[in-house]
């Protein structure tokens, strides 16, 4: 759906997915270690209106970050599939938008409108799958694409 050279490009197309982002999305961020999901993540934050730097939530599992909308910023991989340790309803219920990292750890656990972005390492850069799951994911990923063509 979407390629990248560098990482200059990937947060560009972070931007242009978080601007289109509205309160309650909920984003599940997949790949490979070190397939740019925290990098994509400054791009979505960016697009949020973020100013502040965007650090990995590995092991804080948590972070939150303040602009047009609240960011929460979650990497699940450290707790597997023991979303109890958490409060996810705070975050996917709150006043912003949530970016899980390694979300499909807890799909179970979450609501079932979401929009996954798939990140592959190619030769070139990185290729970025958006697979939208329910109606609103639907309408984010119309947005997102109109907005970049």
């Amino acid at each position: 759906m979407f390629d990248t050279k560098n990482e200059e490009e990937l947060i560009a197309i972070g931007q242009q997915i978080g601007q289109q982002l509205q309160k309650n999305d909920l984003i599940i961020l997949t790949g490979d270690l070190g397939a740019g999901k925290t990098t994509l993540t400054k791009g979505i934050a960016k697009g949020l209106g973020i100013t502040q730097m965007i650090k990995s939530p590995t092991y804080t599992i948590v972070r939150e970050y303040e602009g047009r909308l609240t960011l929460y910023h979650l990497d699940v991989y450290r707790i597997g599939g023991d979303s109890e340790s958490i409060d996810l309803d705070d975050f996917v219920y709150g006043d912003g938008v949530t970016v899980i990292e390694w979300g499909e750890l807890i799909l179970e656990d979450l609501p079932s409108d979401y929009l996954t972005i798939t990140i592959r390492k190619t030769k070139e850069g990185r290729h970025l799958e958006l697979i939208p799951n329910g109606p609103i994911a639907n309408k984010r990923l119309e947005a997102i694409l109109n907005a970049s063509s």
